[in-house]
């Protein structure tokens, strides 16, 4: 009798080591794209054009967040952000080459604490445009374009502008006319081409890479 219940328990025994193999690959494939691009969102933060009007600089800090929450999804495109953003606040010198609190809440902090938030919006709206699929049509590609401008560029301002109005002493930020004018206008051009492009590499590259995302949908 022991010996007729053996094959079916070491057939049992192999499938759950091969599931316990395998979500161990899936959370190790998971931290890996985590370190990969919160590095590129620390690469970004150290491109920057100042414009001279204002406080805050053209970075590629937002170009970073767009790809991290299209191709990494929610829960990941969100850890890769906040912990870069959670490591300057703490000191290290990871965005724009300073760190600690003073970073946090000198003018550019009211975007800095938006940017976790918006890998992860645009990670939970990515999802769901793609559904099961791997690859997406028109019609989708523009509501996926429309998503990583909304959510990538304009939610950072709901914080961002307040914040530096609040900070700078300056008449130009006096109204809040003139604290769009110079904390968000300048900026909108430069937002939706970086829009477009994270969305062409999300669209090209989402098919063929290493599905990571901790869901159901990462079944597929």
């Amino acid at each position: 009798m022991s010996n007729s219940s053996t094959p079916a328990s070491s057939e049992s025994e192999t499938a759950t080591r091969a599931t316990v193999t395998r979500r161990s690959n899936h959370w190790v494939r998971g931290i890996v794209y985590i370190a990969l691009f919160g590095a590129l969102f620390i690469a970004g933060s150290f491109i920057k054009i100042h414009l001279g009007f204002t406080p805050v600089p053209i970075s590629l800090q937002q170009f970073a967040i767009m790809l991290a929450g299209g191709l990494l999804g929610a829960v990941y495109g969100f850890w890769s952000i906040f912990l870069v953003v959670g490591l300057t606040a703490l000191g290290l010198p990871l965005m724009n080459g300073s760190g600690g609190i003073a970073q946090m809440t000198g003018p550019t902090g009211g975007f800095i604490w938006m940017f976790p938030v918006s890998a992860f919006l645009i990670g939970w709206v990515t999802d769901r445009i793609y559904g099961s699929a791997r690859k997406i049509n028109r019609s989708r590609q523009l509501l996926l374009l429309i998503a990583v401008f909304v959510f990538g560029s304009l939610i950072v301002y709901i914080t961002g502008v307040p914040w530096l109005a609040h900070v700078v002493d300056s008449e130009k930020y006096d109204t809040l006319t003139g604290a769009l004018r110079a904390g968000m206008y300048p900026y909108l051009p430069g937002d939706a081409i970086k829009a477009v492009a994270a969305m062409l590499i999300i669209v090209a590259l989402r098919p063929v890479l290493p599905l990571v995302r901790p869901s159901g949908r990462s079944k597929r």
